[in-house]
């Protein structure tokens, strides 16, 4: 009756090993945005509503007059394997960003 608590369990992968599984090759989370990637890494949410001012209270410095201004640069899905990039935080986290320039608000969506 009790058999099913005796069998041996079958090994799960943790959250964190499967998600290092899926990053892209080489790339690594680093410098300031470290913490912007860390917070939308361990959201368990598909969709993440920020504002602006949440994100400049999580990264500790204002966001580019860019980002205020222009929706491309939240879209911008290139990764530069060069200097790290605010959208590194959201790609290598698997989530894609969606800005509401008016609302200052931006949708971090999980990729599915």
């Amino acid at each position: 009756m009790l058999g099913w608590m005796k069998r041996e369990s079958v090994p799960t992968h943790s959250r964190a090993a499967v998600a290092k599984a899926t990053r892209p090759q080489g790339r690594v989370m680093s410098g300031p945005y470290l913490v912007l990637f860390e917070y939308l890494e361990k959201r368990y949410a598909n969709r993440v509503v920020l504002t602006f001012a949440q994100i400049e209270d999580l990264l500790g410095s204002a966001l580019p007059a860019q980002a205020h201004v222009d929706r491309a640069w939240w879209t911008d899905a290139e990764v530069d394997v060069g200097q790290p990039r605010c959208s590194d935080s959201w790609l290598l986290a698997h989530r894609s960003a969606a800005p509401n320039l008016l609302a200052r608000t931006v949708v971090f969506a999980r990729g599915s």
